[in-house]
């Protein structure tokens, strides 16, 4: 993904957002996030996910799917409470980059 060190912070906090709202798992995070544009591969994203869970942010458990096993997120409450720390400093920042047109 082009510009990945600058786009990550975005993705983590996109990914925050949808484990705060329910259930989600890689596959569905990686399909989600590219109608949102952003190309992120498994080996990108199931490492952020662990990162992200062994931070507190995420917590996961495994479920079963007809024959396979697959990895569920959610957040925590420690997660819960960093988005809406984040969300209002994205509000900020939105404001001060895209601006009302004065500028």
């Amino acid at each position: 993904m082009e510009h990945q060190d600058l786009l990550s912070g975005f993705i983590r906090l996109h990914v925050l957002h949808h484990a705060a709202e329910g259930d989600l798992h890689g596959l569905w995070m990686i399909e989600e996030l590219a109608h949102h544009g952003y190309k992120v591969s498994a080996g990108t994203l199931y490492p952020m996910l662990h990162a992200m869970e062994k931070k507190g942010y995420l917590t996961s458990r495994m479920e079963r799917v007809g024959r396979t096993r697959r990895r569920i997120y959610n957040a925590t409450p420690y997660g819960v409470a960093a988005l809406k720390i984040a969300r209002e400093r994205a509000r900020e920042l939105f404001r001060e980059v895209v601006g009302t047109g004065n500028s």
